[in-house]
């Protein structure tokens, strides 16, 4: 029998982690749904969601580039050029848009849009260990200390998860996509903590997109009828849903669930919306190459387009495994300056000006967070850093957050915080602020246990261009 990867709390966890074929899943119930596997309907159970709270809102969306693995904060955001021999890296600080704020050279084109952004150079938290636990802080608010391991059913809801409850979106829009990995705590390790539904369940885990946006034959299976799948056998099976939904309203309440999730599925494989957000090719190739033509750049052109058809929550994991991408223990500056680099200033640059020029950055946040920062000292190892987590530095940009500011600042090395310091509960709730729900509400599991939405933190109005009511 095949065994669970450790950290999986069941066998079913696990199975709806990772990539299963559709043919082994045409069946939920004693209802099947040509033409999709779980992995939709599970996504679906926020059409019952209510919203959280009547705040007015800075923004609708949320595009967040995680950088897994923990990029390093003085070689982009908080260059130390006259730090000692060991500690200043071997790249040049260069002026940026916003007059006496500098960047890495290696990031020229969003030095041209740091007036838009807000960078906040002193973050830190209590992981410096664990990939696993310093991800789950960084994306949940939940620092835990070191506690390590893979997703949990008993963790606290990724982002994306929790707006789908209190933001839920239109019936025929996916609320919530990661992409374009579900990254692993190592290579061939569980999935990493913070990017599902958790506490609220597996309904609330959001569509996972695993295919390359950048493949020629691009394409999303569960969102894809099969051939021999007509429409007029869609219209009979929405039909034999809402049938069975009105039986299940006088015998079970989870039955009604997963017939209405079943029958917002239906919607999305017959919304024109949702299909078109996923068709690339209908971008220029100017507009393609300016992304990147990697799999990192065109996940972030999926992610405007996601964005622009509806979706609330779109999560780009920069990683296959923790260890893969901005986890730099060796050649720290040959990895940045020859990949890495290049491929987020084109992706993350692009992005925002797209966005811009499309009217959508003021409603959209573009979040770029890592699990934590890299150390002050330089290693042996063919020029690397390691892990770092008492200093490192975010950039928001969009979103009614606050455009060329530079906040919190670090010490001579880079070590510490020396003014304003935060912690990702800090980030996140604004973010939740942001887009009009209160961090410091409730949300509740499936034993209608209270659960704060934000489980430490606090909103930062300073980062935010109004202050919200």
């Amino acid at each position: 029998m095949t065994r669970a990867p450790s950290g999986m709390s069941t066998p079913l966890d696990w199975i709806h982690q990772i990539p299963v074929s559709r043919r082994k899943l045409l069946k939920i119930g004693s209802l099947g749904l040509a033409g999709m596997g779980l992995s939709l309907p599970h996504l679906l159970a926020s059409d019952a969601a209510k919203a959280n709270s009547r705040r007015s809102t800075l923004a609708d969306n949320c595009i967040l580039l995680f950088l897994n693995g923990g990029p390093s904060h003085l070689d982009m955001w908080d260059l130390k050029p006259n730090a000692p021999d060991g500690i200043r890296g071997e790249f040049k600080p260069i002026s940026t848009s916003l007059p006496g704020y500098q960047m890495c050279e290696h990031l020229p084109r969003l030095s041209r849009q740091a007036h838009l952004a807000t960078v906040v150079r002193s973050m830190n938290h209590t992981v410096n260990n664990s990939h696993a636990a310093a991800v789950y802080a960084s994306l949940t608010g939940h620092d835990r200390g070191e506690q390590g391991g893979g997703a949990k059913a008993t963790d606290h809801p990724s982002l994306g998860s929790i707006m789908a409850r209190v933001r839920p979106t239109e019936a025929n829009v996916v609320p919530h996509v990661c992409l374009p990995y579900i990254t692993k705590e190592g290579a061939g390790g569980p999935p990493q903590p913070g990017f599902f539904g958790g506490i609220l369940g597996n309904s609330y885990d959001p569509l996972f997109v695993l295919k390359d946006p950048n493949a020629p034959d691009f394409r999303v299976p569960e969102l894809t009828l099969q051939q021999e799948v007509s429409f007029d056998r869609l219209d009979a099976r929405r039909k034999l849903f809402e049938s069975a939904e009105s039986a299940a309203k006088a015998t079970s309440a989870t039955t009604g669930e997963m017939t209405r999730m079943q029958s917002r599925a239906l919607d999305l494989l017959t919304s024109e919306t949702t299909q078109r957000a996923f068709r690339l090719t209908e971008e220029s190739n100017a507009m393609r190459e300016s992304y990147g033509r990697n799999i990192y750049g065109q996940s972030a052109l999926l992610a405007r387009r996601l964005v622009e058809a509806g979706t609330r929550i779109v999560t780009i994991s920069w990683a296959p495994d923790a260890n893969a991408t901005w986890d730099t223990h060796g050649s720290n500056f040959v990895s940045l300056k020859n990949t890495l680099l290049p491929q987020f200033d084109a992706a993350c640059a692009s992005l925002v000006a797209d966005l811009s020029e499309r009217g959508m950055l003021e409603r959209t946040v573009v979040a770029v967070i890592g699990d934590f920062g890299r150390t002050p000292r330089i290693n042996a190892n063919n020029g690397g850093r390691d892990h770092w987590n008492f200093c490192y530095s975010v950039m928001m940009v969009g979103g009614g957050f606050k455009p060329g500011l530079i906040y919190g600042s670090s010490d001579a090395t880079g070590a510490f915080p020396a003014s304003q310091p935060l912690v990702p509960g800090d980030i996140i709730s604004t973010i939740y602020t942001a887009l009009g729900v209160d961090p410091t509400g409730d949300i509740h599991d499936a034993f209608q246990r209270p659960y704060r939405i934000v489980p430490a933190g606090e909103t930062v109005w300073d980062l935010l261009r109004d202050r919200v009511s």
